[in-house]
């Protein structure tokens, strides 16, 4: 396993129709490095994030898609998407605030 500091798991939050709904259940979705672990991703939340508490990571790994060029074939870089859901006390993430 990969030594990964906090500040390297999240790579950027993930803005779409289906992770703003998600944000009224105190769901928030994220891009994580391909090596993290659910306590990683946990750890670096709480910390990145003042007032926030983790109640549950669900993670799920995205294979990358097929690309053509002409003849040529290639594929697009893997991903890791992280659903983190907050506890009922928590504070709001605030880089989602006014989206």
């Amino acid at each position: 396993m990969a030594d990964i500091k906090y500040y390297d798991v999240i790579l950027k939050p993930v803005v779409t129709e289906k992770s703003m709904e998600l944000m009224g259940e105190k769901k928030y979705t994220f891009l994580v490095h391909t090596q993290a672990t659910k306590n990683q991703v946990k750890e670096a939340v709480e910390k990145m994030f003042a007032g926030a508490k983790v109640e549950s990571v669900h993670t799920m790994n995205l294979s990358g898609k097929t690309k053509r060029r002409g003849m040529t074939y290639g594929k697009t870089a893997k991903t890791k998407k992280a659903i983190v859901k907050l506890t009922a006390d928590s504070a709001d993430i605030e880089i989602f605030e006014g989206l």
